[in-house]
């Protein structure tokens, strides 16, 4: 069973018995929608849509069809435009980072340290983090940072001549569209949280030193009304 599908479900099991209730709220989906979403990833991760014989290129419902649905349905809900920019800006540049990586290095299977399947989604999930920022711009940029490199090289074999086939979110690219939001998501509800509350603590700090700073400021200035009262009526004197 693919890596991809295996998430899937743990991460159905997870959201079933509630306990992403909070992350799935701030990203502006129902328990039930985000279900039926994974579900439908994980059947139609099964089946490819032919769009050319010659060169062969398939779409995969599960792995590109279902994910954009989910990722458009995701920046629609974005309140911000700063937000909704950063989820494509980010989710380009995750493309085209993964593209330049294996024009910069020629991957061999067996030969390298990491597996592609696993290294690709890392760099997305990575630069969807930092560049979206936000959970619902990280895990749009995470999931469709992969399927932009699968465009890409999809013209390349139309446009530019390159010999060879294209499965458009399928085989090994779901896997990695699946991982590549996971790892987006939790980088932001980890550390994004993190930092959320070291904002909301030195925010609280400051206002405590204002409150503090104004009451003694408050002190001070009744102190010194009372000193030129006394001065006053020693004067009368």
């Amino acid at each position: 069973m693919p890596m991809g599908v295996i998430l899937l479900i743990l991460l159905e099991i997870i959201i079933y018995f509630g306990f992403a209730e909070r992350m799935i709220i701030k990203m502006g989906l129902s328990k039930t929608s985000l279900i039926i979403f994974f579900a439908l990833m994980i059947i139609g991760s099964f089946i490819d849509i032919p769009i050319t014989r010659d060169p062969l290129i398939t779409i995969n419902l599960g792995g590109a069809i279902v994910p954009i649905v989910l990722a458009f349905y995701l920046l629609s809900k974005m309140d911000e435009k700063g937000e909704l920019f950063r989820a494509i800006i980010a989710t380009l540049i995750a493309g085209g980072a993964i593209f330049a990586l294996t024009q910069i290095y020629r991957f061999e299977e067996g030969h390298t340290l990491i597996d592609t399947n696993y290294l690709f989604p890392i760099i997305s999930g990575v630069v969807a983090y930092l560049i979206g920022r936000s959970r619902k711009a990280a895990f749009v940029a995470g999931t469709l940072g992969f399927l932009v490199y699968d465009l890409i090289h999809v013209v390349r074999i139309t446009m530019g001549g390159v010999p060879g086939e294209a499965d458009i979110g399928g085989a090994g690219a779901f896997d990695s569209i699946v991982i590549g939001g996971i790892l987006a998501i939790l980088l932001a509800e980890i550390l994004g949280e993190s930092r959320e509350n070291l904002f909301k603590a030195n925010q609280e700090s400051k206002e405590k030193f204002n409150k503090h700073k104004l009451a003694h400021s408050s002190v001070e200035f009744a102190e010194l009304g009372h000193e030129e009262k006394e001065d006053r009526g020693e004067e009368n004197e």
